[in-house]
Formats: structure tokens, C-alpha cells, sequence
């Protein structure tokens, strides 16, 4: 009879088993199971008139009432344990006390031990051993040994049999003892085990939430196949590089992307070092495929890395500008001393009475260009001494009105020169007011370089619609630049205007991302270039709104 894990792990420590636990009840249904089929064999075989001569030998009366309330028991019993009262234990020791009553009353009325029905007593001893631990077991035994000792003493005294027979009586309680103590130990080994494996079981069903909590979580695609490439497992990454919308999961893997199932059997044919590049059917984007091998008994599986391209791509960029930055900057340091001897002696030049007008030109053009190279300096040096922002929380509107004053005071500009539109008033953001002046002073030179006509820029604000996250955009009215050049717009050194530096925009990016925040190019349109800065998301800066 298979025991319950649950029941071993419960019982550990206790005398008795638990109460509720469905699995615990059920080597109990199955006991009773058998106690109501042996009792309605004997009823049928009673009926029937084919029962064997020596069963109610003695008293057929006593014997066939036994049977009948015995059969009524087992029935009774499983109605119990289907309700599940009374108590587990309690219902136990009534079932196994009842089993002891019933066949020791069989068994007198068969004629004592000698019909052999004693043994049916060993089932019962056993059964209730498994069903109990520790006392209890042994409790049964002697119940057991104790009736047939009592019925065999019953009939010496009112002489009902020829003989007696103490000795077999004596061997029955023997073996009711050693079935009592052996079931039990053989219960107690089984209990053990289960209940080992079920906290090895608990902990890889653990194991394996927290395996694929990962890897649904991880940025990389993973996909696994079995050896006739269907799909056994992906995370929503690999869904979304692959442009997979449903569930795959079982389909065959060229069915879901032929480009992918055609890479896997070339590499199954001769498996290659380093990764495959291809790109998926209706996404647009180039998609980076390593495969490894899983070593099955019965399969050879494969499990597939996807990376993004443009990610893998852009993540190598980042590091050469950075290290393109330490470099620039080194260089930068060491050019701004011997430039400002040159503007110094350029300055003292210019200061001299004999010098002619041609001579002042020249000067002045050693002026102008020493202060561009400066500025280009100052510029690349703020490529490697990037300050630790100080973010604070504020209201962007309010803000906003407050730099546009500022900047169109400082720049001599007229009402119309520029637009102020605020969306939302109580948009609140959380960075850093002096790095955002100065990102958005940037853009906003810009836009004055490159426009035409008033108004020369427009500055708006609100929260965007399909993020929730705030946003501040500047327009100019420029007549824009050429679809390849957008491409590289925030690459170092890149501008359309002779005179710049072309890490105006760069910087201004690098900025924004210190201050967990993004500047995108969101367009550009007849009137011109429209930047948009998007602030992270106020509930996850713990932005309280006023």
C-alpha cells in the first residue's frame, strides 16, 4: 500500500498521523476497501450456499450475524471517510478495533483457531500498524493476541470445543506482535523517503520557478529545441526578436522562423565556433543566433542565444566613443597649455601701435580661432569629467516658463521669437535643474543657429500618452538636414555647421541618460528638427506630485 508524502512528512515526530491532508486518507479508503470486499465475499458465499463447511461451523447463527454487521461497517466506514468524520485517528482505531472484534467472533464461530481465520487478524494488525505509528501498533497486537487468548480461555471454561489449542494461540499472538513491530519499522523507512523526496521535490519545483523566472526576465532570447528542432521552451525575449506573437511551444521550429531552423541545421551538420547573423521575416532588424548543445539520453536537443544587432552593435560603440573620450580628453589637456601661450602672445601682438590693419586682421583671427579651439577643449574635456548629477523634484512647467524668461532675456529676443506651450500643469519631474539648463540650453542654441524665420523655437511639455512619462520637446524652424545625416546626429564630431564642434548634441544625450532620462530625435518636419527629452517615470523616482 503506498503511503502519502504528505502523511510522512506530517508525521514526523508525532503519534499519530495528521487529519486533513487528502493524501493521508487514502491508504484508509483503500483498507476499508478491502475489509468491505472480504465481508461481502462472505456474505455473497453465505447466500450463495457455496461457502465452505468450516466457516460457522460451530455457531452459523453468531457467524452469519458477524458477517452481515461486518459488511454494514465497511459500508458505514466509507461514507465516514469520505466525510472525513469522525477524526483520522480516532477512526482508525475504531476500524482496526472492529476488524479484531469481527474476525475473532468469525473465528469462534468457526471453531476456534484451528479454521485458520486467525491470520485474517495479521492483515488487520498490519494495515492499522501502517495506518499508526509507534504505541498504537503495538496496542493492536496485544488487542489481537488478547482476544484469541480470551475466546480460546471461553471455551476451556464452558468446554465448547473438544480440545484447546494454547499453543497455536500463543504462536498467533507471536506473529501479531512481530506483523505489528515489522510493518511499522517498514512504515517509519517509507515515511522517511518520502518525505526526503518531497523536499528534494520542493526544492526543484523551486529550482524551476526560479530557472524560468530568469530566464523570462533575461534581455538575451533563449529558445530551446528538442532533436526534432520543435520549440520546448522561450522566454519573451526570443519572442520578440523572432516577432513571434502566440505561444510556440511545441510547434515546429520552421514553423516559427524558417531563417533560425535553417541556421540550427547547418550547425548540426558541422557545428561552427562564433554566432550567425540573419534576420527574421516582418521584423526589420538583424538578429544575433549562438547555439549549445543539450546532451540527452534519448535526444540531442539545442538551446539558441538571440541577441539584437543594433543593441550588440550599439553596446560596442558606446565602449569605443568612451574610450575615444579618455583618449580626446588626454590630448585636449595637453594642448590647452601651448594654446593659451598662443592666444597670450596673440593678445600682446594685437596690443602693439606699429602693427598695420592687415596685421590687426591677423591677430584677430589668432583670437577667434585660439577661443574656438578652447571651446572645443572644454568640450571634449566634459567627455571624461562628467559630474555626478543632484537630482531634484520640481514642477516642469513652472520651470520651463522660468528658463525661457531667463534665456530670451540673456539673448535679447522678443515675445515672438519663441513659443512656451505646457501640456500638463502638474507635471513633476525628478533631475538634476542645472544639468537640464544646460542640456536644454544646448538645444536651444542650436535651434537659433539653424532657423530662419520667427518664431525661431518652441518649447513644449506634458506627459506622453503611451509611456505615462513626462516630456519637453524643442522645435526650431530650420530648413533640416538630410535623412542620412539624422542617422548620426548624436555621434561625437558630427555636424552639418562648419563652425561647430559637433559634441554639442552628444553631450547633451550623455547627460540625459546620467539623469536617467533620454534625448531623442523625434522627427523632423517641414518648419524643421524637433528634440525630445523623456524623464523617467515619476512613480519610479518616487516623485510625489504637489
Amino acid at each position: 500500500m503506498k503511503l502519502s508524502i504528505l502523511a510522512g512528512k506530517a508525521w514526523a515526530g508525532t503519534d499519530g498521523p495528521p487529519e486533513s491532508p487528502a493524501d493521508t486518507w487514502r491508504p484508509l479508503r483503500y483498507f476499508n476497501l478491502y475489509r468491505t470486499t472480504l465481508a461481502g465475499l462472505l456474505v455473497v458465499l453465505m447466500l450463495s450456499g457455496v461457502i465452505p463447511r468450516f466457516f460457522g461451523a460451530h455457531d452459523p447463527e453468531l457467524f452469519a450475524a458477524t458477517v452481515t454487521l461486518y459488511l454494514a461497517f465497511g459500508i458505514a466506514s466509507s461514507f465516514s471517510i469520505r466525510w472525513r468524520r469522525p477524526a483520522f485517528q480516532l477512526q482508525v482505531f475504531v476500524q482496526v478495533f472492529v476488524d479484531i472484534v469481527a474476525i475473532t467472533l468469525m473465528m469462534y464461530a468457526s471453531g476456534g483457531v484451528r479454521s485458520g481465520l486467525g491470520m485474517l487478524l495479521v492483515v488487520a494488525i498490519a494495515g492499522g500498524s501502517i495506518l499508526t505509528v509507534g504505541r498504537t501498533a503495538i496496542l493492536f497486537a496485544a488487542l489481537a493476541a488478547l482476544a484469541v487468548l480470551v475466546q480460546e480461555v471461553y471455551a476451556w471454561v464452558h468446554d465448547v470445543f473438544s480440545d484447546t489449542a494454547y499453543t497455536q494461540s500463543g504462536l498467533l499472538g507471536a506473529t501479531f506482535f512481530a506483523t505489528a513491530f515489522l510493518a511499522h519499522v517498514l512504515a517509519e523507512r517509507v515515511r522517511e523517503s518520502e518525505a526526503l523526496a518531497l523536499r528534494w521535490g520542493l526544492d526543484l519545483a523551486d529550482l524551476s520557478v526560479l530557472n524560468e523566472h530568469i530566464i523570462q526576465r533575461m534581455q538575451s532570447g533563449i529558445l530551446a529545441v528538442d532533436s526534432e528542432d520543435r520549440v520546448r521552451s522561450v522566454n519573451g525575449s526570443a519572442k520578440r526578436l523572432l516577432g513571434i506573437t502566440g505561444q510556440p511551444v511545441g510547434d515546429a521550429l520552421a514553423a516559427v522562423s524558417p531563417e533560425l531552423a535553417e541556421l540550427v541545421q547547418r550547425w548540426r551538420q558541422g557545428p561552427a565556433s562564433g554566432s550567425q547573423v540573419f534576420r527574421p521575416a516582418g521584423t526589420g532588424g538583424d538578429v544575433i543566433a549562438s547555439f549549445a548543445a543539450l546532451e540527452q539520453p534519448t535526444s540531442r536537443g539545442a538551446l539558441i542565444f538571440l541577441e539584437d544587432s543594433s543593441e550588440v552593435t550599439d553596446r560596442a560603440q558606446r565602449l569605443k566613443l568612451a574610450s575615444l573620450g579618455r583618449l580626446a580628453a588626454s590630448i585636449a589637456h595637453e594642448i590647452r597649455n601651448p594654446l593659451g601661450a598662443i592666444s597670450h602672445a596673440g593678445q600682446l601682438l594685437a596690443e602693439s601701435p606699429q602693427l598695420s590693419a592687415a596685421d590687426q586682421r591677423l591677430t584677430r583671427i589668432i583670437t577667434d580661432q585660439s577661443q574656438r579651439v578652447n571651446g572645443i577643449i572644454q568640450n571634449v574635456m566634459q567627455l571624461s569629467r562628467r559630474d555626478q548629477p543632484t537630482p531634484e523634484s520640481f514642477e516642469l512647467g513652472a520651470w520651463l516658463r522660468a528658463f525661457a524668461d531667463e534665456y530670451v532675456m540673456g539673448k535679447g529676443l522678443a515675445a515672438q521669437d519663441f513659443q512656451v506651450e505646457v501640456a500638463n500643469e502638474d507635471v513633476h519631474v525628478r533631475i538634476d535643474p542645472l544639468q537640464l539648463n544646460q542640456v536644454l540650453t544646448n538645444l536651444c542654441e542650436n535651434a537659433l543657429r539653424y532657423s530662419s524665420e520667427a518664431p525661431y523655437f518652441s518649447l513644449r511639455a506634458g506627459i506622453l500618452a503611451e509611456t505615462d512619462r513626462p516630456f519637453l520637446e524643442v522645435c526650431d524652424t530650420g530648413p533640416g538636414v538630410d535623412e542620412e545625416a539624422v542617422k548620426h546626429l548624436f555621434e561625437p564630431f558630427f555636424t552639418t555647421d562648419r563652425q561647430g564642434t559637433g559634441l554639442g548634441l552628444y553631450i547633451a544625450r550623455e547627460v540625459c541618460e546620467n539623469n536617467h532620462a533620454s534625448l531623442v530625435h523625434v522627427g523632423q518636419t517641414d518648419s524643421g528638427h524637433c528634440f525630445r527629452i523623456i524623464f523617467a517615470h515619476p512613480r519610479r523616482q518616487g516623485i510625489a506630485a504637489a
